[in-house]
């Protein structure tokens, strides 16, 4: 895919556990007109009812990967997946190239003063083919204790409490992921508190990414 007539902005990765609220803080950023680019919404936009990547699937994996009204059963290869390292990475090689492609595709198209890319699994991903960290200028992680994770996720999914404690141990942990924050001097954004005290935090970070954005000053990550 060509994309060098358009020129990218200045990329701001968002990333954070489950049940951080990285989707309060990434709508946020869309109310204060910042193109968002999410790889979760990607994917199930990817794998829609009737689409290619989703025929891929089927016949990958087998036509289970549907529910009766032909929409991809995600919980089910969630579930399929989880402790099947094998069964993944065929998973991830259909999708991964294919989200990695249209994430590219939405930045080259962005025209605010600089773009949100948030994707779950930032810094798991960070050694793969398809390292979308490499694409960011600058980090904003969301934290927030396990406890509250765990209370927020329930909550949300309706999941228990078991099954969103085992996708947390998938995930990198806190700890780590501060750590690895730390180390790439990453904005980390503490959402224990109230909505407003959350927007407050993230108007003064929308300020300085201006300022960031301004032509000549955007740069790497020195990873």
């Amino acid at each position: 895919m060509d994309t060098s007539a358009h020129t990218p902005p200045i990329v701001i990765g968002l990333t954070g556990g489950i049940g951080s609220g990285k989707s309060a803080v990434s709508d946020y950023f869309a109310t204060m007109g910042i193109a968002v680019i999410d790889a979760d919404v990607i994917a199930h936009a990817l794998t829609a009812k009737g689409s290619p990547i989703l025929d891929t699937l089927k016949h990958t994996f087998g036509d289970w990967v549907v529910d009766a009204d032909g929409n991809y059963d995600r919980a089910a290869m969630r579930a399929y997946v989880f402790d099947k390292p094998d069964e993944l990475a065929k998973l991830n090689h259909i999708m991964h190239p294919a989200i990695y492609e249209q994430i590219l595709h939405q930045l080259s198209h962005a025209t605010s003063p600089y773009a949100i890319l948030s994707v779950p699994l930032l810094f798991e991903g960070r050694h793969k083919t398809s390292n979308l960290l490499a694409l960011c200028s600058h980090l904003i992680v969301v934290d927030v204790p396990v406890s509250v994770q765990l209370e927020r996720a329930s909550r949300r999914d309706a999941n228990a409490i078991t099954q969103i404690q085992a996708i947390i141990d998938k995930q990198i942990s806190r700890d780590d992921r501060l750590s690895l924050a730390k180390s790439l001097g990453a904005d980390v954004v503490d959402n224990t508190g109230t909505i407003d005290e959350l927007h407050a935090k993230l108007g003064k970070l929308h300020e300085r990414y201006l300022l960031m954005a301004r032509p000549a000053q955007a740069r790497p990550l020195n990873r």
